[in-house]
């Protein structure tokens, strides 16, 4: 007994194809890990270059400068006594794949290659690599000169193979392995393998974390044996945030686990723990002792190396105190007694903190100056501002905890090199300048909600009128034309109608662009803003917005989020923050403001009676679209029994409804603003939602199908005697409620 190891996983906010920031935030992690006592440091997925380096992975560059980065890693005097893998991209005999390279003491031990590629959802790992195959096997991998020259090798074992040292066994999985029905960590654990590491950029997703966090207690409860999870974390150049909590699980419980939301680049999490504790619990399930029994042996790669110490007991640093059978660093102490009654946060928090630390990644690394924001005082501007005075929040945080690199970004982004932050309101009005653009159309109570949220939050506010601009707009086609289009209400065609609300919604864009690039001018600071969008993901998938209005930024932080989700995440906000703005943007109706008030003044125009459909309907056609992948017709035999209180003629006119909006609208996506990604029904076509744009809108086929099944329904007297069977996969820990299709005889769905 006493077989204690101390290993260490680094969550690292790497930049895809910055080589020199991402080298020092490895070695940084490495000197963390030392510090700690840890004899084994591993990382995340592809951290040299940057995961998103997308292809760019097709350039030699991208290999060569790799190289060099582990070249300098193999120097350093740092990495002696340690074990270190680290994650890049190697190209063996022409084909190129995604990497782990094991080291120790200037040489290099292993090359896996990563078996299992991602290729859903916003994924495309197989058009840059290829899985290595060959299980069980390994080949002699050639050495850049360069390499050769400070290993003194000229060949080390690429491909699937595990490193035997004086005590223990190390594996490898990476990232998708995990995920996959067939994961490797159960042959490797039959095999005797104590210790596997898994180096993932796995990205944030409403409602996911609670999904990392099983896949790694399970995998170490049914095999037994240590599991190390890195994650990336941040935004490293895409839509995508990868939101860290890397952890280490022995036996089916998570010793320790990094922050999932933090503005801190490197984040080492340790934890030490008993060999022996491994090697009896798995002795004591017979079953696996019987099938280990019969295992098929993985090539080992013996290194004269120990990660255990020949103390019985460990002595920590003092900067640890020993919390919950694990030890913990005192800077995340208090955070740390809690963590394990709460892995993971509620949608509501989620939304609260990845699109804030999304824009804080993508503030310091664009050069700009912070961000300009149309604020109509509606729950989408209103949620978009409340973010970025989350930003501000998570900021001030970092500062006081001693953060240095966060202060350096910031007073290099404000243009003061002794700029100390007071209060978030403070940084606010800063970062963030805030704009209502009113137009005759507009009322009295979006411009005070506007105006209130503004002063709750601190941001730099201003109020304007763009009535002017839309009259010089319109004289100009008067002045060639001869006509003057008119308003629904004053008697206008639907053509003049619409084409009156776009020309306000398109100069709301080129007023916002006008005023970002001078703003900082105007208050004697260098530099632009950046352009906020304030879309949501509902709106985008029925394309009820104007192509090139105010909804066309440089980011748009909700694009991906839902309209309900969005009303959840201002409730959670209010109560949290106790912004008392957000009571009346909650209550009110959602509406553009783009055709004339009533003569009252109150609001005529309403959101989704101009759509036709609600944004609960909205999200439920999202999800059947996407996560259940339902055209028309499936569509309708899905709804037709989940809404209940609708006749199958109302379902059908509804589902055709959408379907004809989402077709005439489809050509929007591609000019979407690029948005931070959260929801699993995302219409993104950049990146998430790969379809046409262009549709033949009547869906003569489809929608015959539709109505040849309604008819059906009518003529055998149709009712409903449900049976209940899931359609969509059901997330519990407060995730989202499953989708309940109700199937019936006679019904194909």
């Amino acid at each position: 007994m006493g077989r204690t190891a101390t290993v260490a996983v680094s969550t690292l906010n790497q930049w895809a194809m910055d080589f020199d920031g991402n080298s020092k935030r490895i070695f940084q992690s490495i000197q963390e890990a030392r510090e700690a006592g840890a004899t084994y440091r591993s990382g995340p997925e592809l951290e040299i270059c940057g995961y998103s380096c997308e292809d760019h992975f097709y350039e030699p560059d991208t290999l060569l400068h790799s190289w060099e980065v582990l070249a300098e890693l193999l120097r350093s005097n740092l990495c002696e006594n340690i074990l270190v893998d680290v994650g890049m991209p190697v190209m063996h005999k022409n084909v190129t794949y995604n990497c782990r390279v094991a080291f120790l003491n200037h040489k290099i031990l292993l090359i896996r290659p990563k078996m299992q590629l991602c290729d859903d959802g916003n994924y495309r790992e197989s058009r840059w690599f290829s899985p290595w195959t060959k299980e069980r096997t390994v080949e002699d991998y050639f050495l850049p000169r360069m390499i050769g020259q400070i290993t003194g090798q000229s060949l080390v074992p690429f491909g699937d193979a595990v490193i035997s040292t004086r005590d223990t066994c190390i594996g490898f999985e990476i990232c998708e392995e995990l995920w996959n029905p067939a994961s490797n960590h159960i042959p490797m654990a039959y095999d005797g393998v104590e210790i596997i590491a898994n180096g993932s950029g796995s990205h944030f997703e409403l409602r996911k974390a609670y999904v990392t966090y099983d896949l790694v207690k399970s995998a170490s409860f049914k095999a037994g044996g240590c599991y190390m999870f890195s994650n990336l974390r941040g935004c490293d150049g895409t839509r995508l945030y990868f939101n860290g909590g890397s952890c280490i699980a022995v036996n089916g419980k998570i010793l320790n686990r990094g922050q999932q939301f933090a503005l801190e680049d490197v984040e080492v999490t340790f934890a030490t723990f008993d060999l022996e504790e491994i090697r009896c619990y798995r002795n004591s399930v017979r079953s696996r002792s019987h099938t280990a029994a019969k295992a098929q042996p993985y090539p080992r790669v013996k290194v004269d190396f120990a990660l255990t110490t020949d103390n019985l007991i460990w002595d920590p640093p003092d900067r640890f105190i020993e919390c919950d059978n694990c030890f913990a660093d005192k800077k995340y102490h208090s955070d740390h007694q809690h963590w394990e009654k709460k892995l993971y946060c509620p949608p509501e928090e989620e939304i609260s903190l990845a699109p804030a630390c999304w824009l804080w990644d993508y503030l310091r690394r664009s050069g700009q100056g912070g961000f300009f924001l149309p604020l109509s005082g509606g729950i989408d501007s209103s949620a978009t501002a409340c973010l970025v005075y989350s930003m501000c929040c998570l900021v001030i945080r970092a500062v006081v905890a001693g953060d240095c690199q966060v202060l350096a970004d910031l007073r290099r982004i404000i243009g003061d090199p002794k700029y100390d932050p007071k209060s978030p309101e403070k940084l606010c009005n800063i970062i963030l300048v805030t704009c209502y653009m009113g137009t005759e159309n507009s009322s009295i109570d979006t411009r005070s909600r506007a105006a209130n949220l503004a002063s709750e939050i601190g941001s730099y506010h201003l109020s304007i009128g763009i009535d002017t601009a839309v009259t010089a707009i319109l004289g100009i086609f008067q002045q060639v034309t001869k006509f003057s289009p008119k308003f629904r209400v004053q008697g206008g065609s639907p053509r003049e109608n619409l084409a009156l609300q776009n020309i306000q919604a398109r100069l709301r864009m080129i007023i916002a662009y006008l005023f970002a690039q001078l703003m900082l001018w105007v208050r004697g600071r260098p530099g632009g803003l950046l352009v906020l969008g304030s879309g949501n993901a509902d709106e985008s998938l029925r394309g009820y917005f104007t192509k090139y209005d105010c909804s066309s930024a440089d980011i748009n932080p909700i694009g991906g989020i839902s309209k309900d989700d969005l009303k959840k995440f201002l409730e959670f906000f209010r109560q949290s923050y106790g912004i008392t703005a957000l009571n009346s943007i909650l209550e009110a109706q959602p509406t553009a403001e783009l055709e004339p008030l009533h003569e009252d003044g109150v609001v005529a125009q309403l959101d989704e009676i101009d759509m036709g459909m609600t944004y609960k309907e909205l999200g439920t056609f999202g999800r059947l679209r996407k996560q259940n992948c339902a055209g028309p017709f499936s569509m309708f035999c899905k709804l037709v029994y989940m809404w209940d209180n609708c006749t199958p003629k109302e379902v059908a006119d509804k589902v055709k409804h959408f379907y004809r909006c989402y077709a005439i609208n489809r050509h929007k996506m591609t000019v979407l603003t690029p948005s931070c990604h959260a929801e699993t029904y995302s219409p993104d076509d950049n990146r998430f939602d790969h379809r046409p744009f262009l549709y033949n809108h009547t869906w003569k086929w489809q929608f015959n199908a539709i109505d040849n099944q309604v008819k059906q329904m009518i003529d055998e007297k149709w009712t409903r005697q449900p049976r209940r069977v899931t359609v969509a996969p059901e997330y519990k820990h407060g995730g989202p409620k499953p989708f309940n299709s109700l199937v019936y005889p006679g019904v194909v769905v």
